[in-house]
């Protein structure tokens, strides 16, 4: 079994550090390569060029709408998406709020130094008691840093387009990850995708904002790999189907 990892917006690779090991066990792990297309479909494109002939999707946020574009573009009589992780993102379009926001981010002169994303927002991103936390402010500021300004501009003016008349062409089994505290994605729209995916599962976990990879990473793998346990025989993982340090898993959300 592959797993391809798809992340948010201005995070690179580091957003799953203290997951990857839970999820190494099942097989060969990827990361999705954002940082150089300016719409969801062009991402999807070159990440799906890139992946095995079969894998598994997990993606956070900004990666959740990427993860469901490579769905839709891998042939369906293939199989090659698995099955789908969905976490702490939604099936809605971008707001008038968001789009005007977004449109002067492209009209801002590009030789404006990008130093980084404000500490204010970063903060809105986390859970209340983690907001005055210094050291996980600055490991989601650092990602940003990292991918630099041109990337910032590409992936600011993104368009999101809304997708949930799309959702029931998904047919891989689906889990949808919700923080009960995630400032930026509501419960609701978490729940809007478990209802249209076709058998798709919801899972809550309390006490995270919205980077529910670094806040509750552990929390999060406890929930993914008894998942991923659960449909390891008919994902072609069936010598993995039971890792021998896997963690018991939360419940599921109804």
């Amino acid at each position: 079994m592959s797993i391809l990892l798809v992340p948010g917006f201005m995070a690179d690779e580091t957003l799953w550090d203290e997951v990857l090991p839970r999820l190494e066990r099942f097989g060969p792990v990827l990361h999705a390569d954002l940082r150089h297309d300016t719409s969801v479909a062009a991402m999807a494109r070159r990440a799906l060029a890139a992946a095995p002939p079969s894998f598994v999707l997990v993606g956070f946020s900004m990666g959740g709408y990427v993860a469901r574009e490579i769905a839709r573009q891998a042939p369906q009589h293939g199989k090659r998406v698995e099955a789908m992780v969905l976490i702490a993102t939604s099936t809605r379009p971008d707001s008038a709020a968001l789009q005007r926001r977004k449109g002067a981010i492209g009209h801002a002169a590009p030789s404006i130094a990008f130093s980084g994303l404000s500490r204010t927002a970063v903060a809105s991103s986390l859970h209340p008691q983690r907001r005055d936390d210094e050291t996980m402010i600055e490991r989601v500021r650092a990602m940003g840093m990292r991918l630099g300004g041109e990337v910032f501009r590409r992936q600011s003016v993104l368009e999101r387009p809304g997708d949930i008349d799309c959702l029931g062409g998904i047919r891989c089994p689906t889990l949808v990850v919700a923080a009960a505290q995630d400032g930026l994605r509501s419960l609701e729209e978490s729940r809007e995708m478990q209802e249209h995916i076709a058998g798709a599962e919801l899972a809550v976990i309390e006490d995270s904002g919205h980077m529910i990879p670094i806040e509750a990473p552990q929390r999060l793998a406890d929930l993914v790999v008894p998942w991923l346990e659960r449909h390891a025989a008919g994902l072609g993982g069936e010598r993995h189907s039971r890792a021998p340090d896997a963690q018991p898993g939360l419940p599921l959300a109804p």
